[in-house]
């Protein structure tokens, strides 16, 4: 099985009126993790059910392309500001198996 790619899925909880200070501090993150080699792109996404419950999915290249940017030393700092805010959070990690993308993202 090759992979099309690596999925990070990170599920948070934002403390109650943490919302502007965590959409500040993901601001930053999002445009240092923007120019990393292997980093494609990544969303960011509330529940429309729990407003404190928030989404990132962060694509790579490679899952090697993650691991090599997570261990960088500034990582941690990075993202500290960011998780300074959560309550509650988990990491998921997947391959990806299949994609479909239509040509020049035109909607059917």
């Amino acid at each position: 099985m090759s992979a099309a790619g690596y999925r990070v899925l990170f599920m948070l909880r934002v403390r109650p009126g943490g919302d502007e200070a965590f959409l500040a501090a993901y601001e930053r993150v999002r445009w240092a993790v923007a120019g990393t080699p292997g980093h494609l792109g990544d969303q960011l996404c509330q529940s429309t059910e729990d407003p404190e419950q928030w989404l990132i999915t962060s694509q790579w290249r490679s899952e090697a392309d993650f691991l090599d940017w997570e261990r960088t030393p500034g990582h941690r700092d990075l993202a500290a500001p960011m998780l300074e805010l959560v309550t509650e959070r988990r990491s998921l990690r997947y391959a990806v198996v299949h994609e479909t993308v239509l040509p020049n993202g035109a909607p059917r």
